[in-house]
C-alpha cells in the first residue's frame, strides 16, 4: 500500500485531497497545527492525523520518524494575510514565509531522502493564483506562493534523474473557511472575474492532484485550478 501525507489536511482543499486518495487506496496521513476538533472527525474516516508545525524542523523529523516512507508528499498547509504592505510587520512576513515556503522545504527535505533509496516519488506544493498573478493587500502570501512555483521548477530538475517527480498546483478562489471572510458581496464581484463563473471546490484541486500522481512522466508544471481566473 503506498503512502501519502498531505500537510494541512483535516479541512479545506487539504481534507478533499486526502479523501480523494482514501478512495484510491492509499494509506493516508496528514497534519494539522490547531483545529482539534476537524483532526478528530478526520481520523474518524480511517485517516492518520498528526499534530505538526511544519515549520519548525525537529517537528518535520520526529513526523517522518512516526509515519516512515512517503511516497506521495503534498505540501499544502498554508496561512494566508491580507494587510497592505506598510502594515505587515517583519515577524507576520517570516511567519508566512516560514509555513508557506519553509514547511514545503523542510517537508520535501525529509521525504526525498527516504524516496532517494527507491528512486521514485511525487512531491506537490500546492500554490495559488496569486503566486501567478499577485494579489492586491496580499503581497506577502503571493510572494511566499510564487516562491513554491520556483522551487517546484528547480526541484524537479535536481529530481528527475532520481526517477522523482515535483509538480505543483494553483488553485483560484476556492470555497473553503480560509475564504469565508469574503462577503456575498464580495463573492458576486470575484464570479464576474472567473470566465467559468464559479468558486472552485476541493475536490476540484484533489482531482488535479489525483491527474499528476497518474501520469508519471509530467514534472515541473504548475497546474492551474482557477475556472480562467489566470487567463491573460
Amino acid at each position: 500500500m503506498k503512502t501519502i501525507l498531505i500537510t494541512g489536511g483535516v479541512r479545506g482543499i487539504g481534507k478533499s485531497i486526502a479523501e480523494k486518495f482514501l478512495k484510491k487506496g492509499y494509506r493516508v496521513c496528514v497534519t494539522y497545527s490547531k483545529d482539534e476538533s476537524s483532526a478528530s472527525a478526520t481520523a474518524a474516516l480511517g485517516i492518520e492525523t498528526y499534530h505538526a508545525d511544519v515549520s519548525n524542523e525537529l517537528a518535520v523529523q520526529e513526523l517522518f520518524e512516526k509515519i516512515g516512507d512517503v511516497d506521495v508528499l503534498v505540501n499544502n498547509a498554508g496561512i494566508s494575510l491580507i494587510k497592505q504592505i506598510q502594515d505587515v510587520d517583519y515577524a507576520e512576513f517570516q511567519k508566512v514565509m516560514s509555513v508557506n515556503v519553509g514547511g514545503a522545504f523542510l517537508c520535501s527535505k525529509a521525504a526525498v531522502k527516504k524516496m532517494l533509496d527507491k528512486k521514485s516519488g511525487l512531491i506537490v506544493n500546492v500554490s495559488s493564483v496569486w503566486g501567478e498573478v499577485g494579489g492586491s493587500c496580499e503581497s506577502v502570501y503571493s510572494a511566499s506562493k510564487a516562491a513554491l512555483l520556483g522551487f517546484t521548477k528547480a526541484l524537479a530538475k535536481e529530481l528527475g534523474y532520481s526517477g522523482i517527480r515535483v509538480n505543483s498546483v494553483s488553485p483560484g478562489v476556492i470555497d473553503t473557511p480560509m475564504n469565508a471572510h469574503f462577503t456575498k458581496e464580495d463573492l458576486a464581484l470575484i464570479k464576474e472575474e472567473i470566465p467559468m463563473r464559479r468558486l472552485g471546490y476541493g475536490e476540484d484541486v484533489a482531482n488535479a492532484v489525483a491527474y499528476l500522481e497518474e501520469n508519471d512522466y509530467v514534472t515541473g508544471i504548475d497546474l492551474p485550478v482557477n475556472g480562467g481566473f489566470s487567463i491573460v
